[in-house]
């Protein structure tokens, strides 16, 4: 599953179980939500959670993902830096492995 599609279904999987649950926490504790002196439909107070939470998902995956990204950039510099001293310490090693395989490969060219 690609990263978008599964992204895609975890907020719809948030957003159904927030109204959910918030639709039955309502009714369940026979709540009213005001907004200065007006009442506030349960449709719109679900949906104004429902939206800090997917808020707070997106978040939270952006934080998971730089943490992870920072792991794995640090990862990476650690290795290519491996590899950069192991080319500094080789390379005369290196340099004449190539030149015996430029003198002695075999070169076959077909002319058409």
């Amino acid at each position: 599953m690609s990263f978008f599609k599964s992204l895609l279904l975890a907020i719809v999987a948030t957003l159904f179980l927030t109204y959910v649950l918030g639709i039955s926490f309502i009714e369940m504790l026979d709540v009213d939500v005001y907004m200065g002196d007006k009442l506030i439909e349960p449709l719109k107070a679900i949906s104004i959670s429902a939206i800090v939470v997917v808020i707070l998902v997106l978040v939270a995956l952006a934080i998971v993902l730089s943490v992870f990204g920072s792991l794995i950039f640090i990862g990476m510099l650690i290795l290519g830096g491996f590899a950069m001293v192991m080319i500094g310490v080789f390379w005369p090693i290196l340099l004449i492995a190539g030149l015996i395989w430029l003198v002695t490969r075999n070169e076959k060219r077909q002319l058409n």
